[in-house]
Formats: C-alpha cells, structure tokens, sequence
C-alpha cells in the first residue's frame, strides 16, 4: 500500500518528536554534579565588596538545599580574577571546557564581565552578574543567559541626580575610575543630569586602585560644581571621600556616591557620610526576614552583614538552584527558561520577575546616611527614605537596545 506524502510527513514528524523526548530527559544533571562558580575580585582594591564575602553568601545557599538536589551534588568553586581581563576569561574558559562548571556568579569589573559574558552566550550558560554594575548587560551588549541581580549604573543613580537637583544643586563635577565600569556610570549620570536641567562643567579619570587623589580632587574642588560625582568603588571611593574629607571639599561642595556599598560605608564611617544620599537595593535592617538573614550570614562570615552585592549573590544561586530543581536538568537555556518563569521569592525579594534583557525587576530604595549619635547599635547605618518602584527604577523597555526585549 502506498502511503501518501502527507501521511510519512507526519510519521516522521512523530518519529522525530519522540526521538527527540528521551534525550531532553537524558540530558539530567550533567556529571552527575551541579557546579557553580564563583568569580571576582578576592584580594584587590574591590574584594570588600563581593569577594569572600559573596562565597559565603553561595554557600548558604547551597546548604539550603541540603547540598544537592535530587541526590545530585552542588559543588562550588571560586576564582579572583585580579581585576584583569586576560585572567577572569581564562578562568572562564577553564570551568567551562575543561571543569564542567555550569553556571558563574559574577561581580567582576564590566571590562572582565564582557568577555565572559560572550563565552557564556557561546557556551549557553547562565550568567548571574550579583554585583557588577554596567547597565549595558541589559541594554546594548545583553544576552539571553545573563541576569544582572543587584544594581546597574542606570538605576543607581537615577534617584540620587533627581533629589539632588530638586536642592538646586545643578552643576556637576566627575571623578570617575578609568574603565568601562566608571565611563558608563558617568554616561549614564550625565544623561540624567542634562535631562533634567543641570550641567556637567567637567570630569577627570583616575586610575583603578589609586592610592592619592589629591591631584583629581583639587582639579574638582577649583571646577566650582555644586556637586562632585564619584563614579567609582571598592577602596578607590574610600580614600577618595577620606582625601575629600581632609581637603574639606564637604564643606563646600556636595559628594555624590554614585554606587554606595554597605561595606564601604562601614569602613569610611558615619562621621564622614553623616546624611550623604544613596540609593540601594537591599538593607539588612528592613524587616525580620534580612535580619535573620543577617543573623545567619554573620555567622558564617566573620560576624559582618551582608552587603547589597553579598545579599543579591544569594538570591541569585538560590532562585538557580530552583530553576535547575524545577527543569530536572543543568542544561542552561532549560534553566534560563525555568528562572525567567518563575517569580523570585526570598528574604529580600517577593514576586518579583526577571525581564526577557535579563534585568531582575526587584525596587530600589533611597536612603539616608545617618549620623553617628543616630547609630543605636552595630550596622545601625541607614534610614530608609522611600521605596522606588521597579517600572520607575530599572530602565524602561521602550528606551532598551536589547533585542530581547524589541522580540517579545
């Protein structure tokens, strides 16, 4: 009996599907281990900010799934990449080719980031950026397999420009540190800044981990803004407030902390900072569930509390480990898919979703710096001003250049 054409194409279409169902299922849980990595600066100028302190915050999630799923184990590894590119790509490398690694959590400079972002589209393996700031992960350069956790250079500052500008504070000064991290934030400010009617009179570079600042700030203290814009991190921006401090620029000219760490403001103190305005994405001391989080982080990690990136680094490795749990698999577009589905619930976060440009679309908060005769108890820092809604904080889809976001 002849068949006819219509008939063998839908048999080979059924073969075809049936084929194809057991090797999804057989995909599982690739060498029969679940294996993150964890990468960025562990002993340089920005360790403080994630560093040690961003592996105890995956090792609490892991222990939260008992240390496996399904009886598969979750293995972590860590690696510092120096600040330096070549390094940071050929750890990426490594772990991925040769260790089968199957997701990185990342907080390393953007100029590492976007090597190892690429490798990670090529591999098509998640990337979870917790505390790498350049807000062209979601816009420009995005990827389906990254998701950027904690803070951009777009968000951050959006808040802090519009409340300084409501003082009359409209002229701005940037220092900002020489990389892609600090061009970008001082690119996204200025665009806030110009918007809204101010005006930049003028910027300096500085070089990353600089020990002496005098020489860029007496350069900003003679520009005569009423602002002076720090577009930097880790302990570049501490001995810069220090520095500005003794030349007593803060008696004349408002600094503005573009990306403000929890830990920063710890280690430069209250009497510095007293009533410096940030804007932030976590605080330990928000309700009960970030503090027995912080509870338990102190614990685990030198008796400190988590900061904004260490918090965010959690949430990232735990909604993963979900994502992998749920698709009973460690392939990475399935688990992408998976974490892009489902709503992330934790200790910091409630129902909030991940976008199509991989943007957590969490809320900001704006907050003040209180001053050392406010401080009631240790880490007793900030008043929580305001909340900023997501749809008002991260960029808007109708002004992304991602291509994600344009072929929904």
């Amino acid at each position: 009996m002849r068949l006819s054409a219509v008939y063998v194409a839908a048999m080979a279409t059924l073969l075809g599907a049936t084929l194809a169902a057991p090797l999804v299922l057989a995909q599982g849980i690739s060498g029969d281990v679940i294996k993150i990595g964890v990468m960025n600066d562990q002993t340089g100028p920005y360790s403080d900010n994630c560093g040690p302190g961003s592996v105890a915050a995956a090792r609490l999630a892991i222990s939260d799934f008992g240390g496996a799923i399904n009886g598969k184990k979750i293995e972590l590894v860590v690696a510092d990449d120096q600040n330096k590119p070549d390094i940071g790509m050929a750890i990426a490398l490594r772990w991925l080719d040769n260790e089968g690694v199957d997701a990185i959590v990342g907080c390393s400079a953007s100029s590492i980031a976007l090597g190892v972002q690429d490798v990670m589209k090529n591999r098509k393996k998640p990337y979870l950026l917790a505390g790498t700031a350049g807000s062209m992960f979601t816009n420009e350069k995005c990827s389906p397999m990254t998701t950027q956790w904690a803070m951009d250079t777009y968000a951050l500052p959006k808040a802090t420009v519009k409340s300084l500008l409501a003082k009359g504070l409209d002229t701005w000064f940037f220092l900002t540190v020489d990389y892609a991290f600090g061009k970008a934030w001082q690119a996204d400010t200025t665009n806030f800044i110009k918007a809204d009617g101010g005006k930049v009179v003028g910027s300096v570079l500085h070089p990353l981990n600089s020990s002496d600042f005098s020489s860029f700030l007496l350069t900003a203290q003679a520009s005569g803004a009423k602002v002076i814009a720090l577009a930097n991190s880790g302990s570049d921006f501490a001995n810069a407030m220090k520095q500005a401090q003794e030349f007593g620029l803060t008696q004349k000219q408002q600094l503005a902390p573009l990306g403000l760490l929890l830990n920063q403001t710890h280690s430069i103190g209250l009497q510095s900072l007293q009533n410096v305005r940030l804007t932030t994405p976590f605080y330990w001391d928000m309700s009960d569930e970030t503090r027995a989080f912080a509870k338990r982080y102190q614990a685990a990690f030198n008796d400190r509390v988590p900061n904004e990136a260490q918090a965010s680094t959690y949430s990232a490795v735990t909604h993963y480990l979900k994502a992998v749990a749920a698709a009973q698999t460690d392939e990475g577009e399935a688990v992408v898919r998976q974490m892009k589905t489902a709503p992330i619930n934790d200790f910091e976060m409630k129902n909030v979703s991940i976008r199509a440009d991989g943007q957590v679309m969490r809320p900001l908060y704006a907050a003040r710096i209180k001053a050392p005769a406010e401080s009631k108890y240790r880490y007793d820092y900030y008043e929580i001003t305001s909340t900023v809604p997501a749809e008002d904080a991260w960029r808007p889809a109708s002004e992304s250049a991602c291509d994600l976001l344009k072929t929904q």
